[in-house]
């Protein structure tokens, strides 16, 4: 069975960015887990939403350059008119306690069968109930 991903914006930016955080190479880990996925034959699915995020921060040519060495393995989403309504709904509920976009990558990752990998802990605490959450070093392929 293809093992399936979406990454949230956090991982994109450690791989690109190379990114610790003073004890722990997160860049390393993101790029380890990309290699893996690309020697597994994983999908990874990056959305609008992702890559509008990375656009906050980054130019034009540098977010198509994050993902220029895995293009083969990238499935492109647009968040729908309904996972952003039910995103709204959830975090509503959730007293906006949780990033917005946060709870929409989630949705987004559910709607596709796929593993959420993510960082923050608020992934792990609060939407882990929506979808599968993983840290990029905690995931293995057999």
């Amino acid at each position: 069975m293809v093992k399936k991903f979406y990454l949230d914006t956090a991982i994109w930016r450690d791989y690109f960015e190379d990114r610790g955080d003073g004890t722990r190479p997160l860049g390393e880990f993101a790029f380890q887990f990309l290699r893996k996925c690309s020697e597994n034959n994983a999908v990874i699915f990056v959305s609008d939403v992702v890559v509008l995020e990375l656009k906050i921060r980054f130019s034009e040519e540098q977010s198509k350059e994050i993902f220029s060495s895995f293009e083969s393995m990238i499935t492109w989403l647009d968040a729908s008119a309904e996972q952003t309504s039910e995103a709204r709904e959830e975090w509503r509920k959730r007293n906006k306690a949780l990033p917005f976009k946060g709870v929409l990558h989630a949705i987004i990752a559910r709607d596709n069968q796929a593993v959420l990998v993510a960082r923050d802990n608020h992934f792990f605490d609060s939407l882990s109930s929506i979808v599968e959450v993983q840290k990029p070093e905690d995931i293995y392929f057999t």
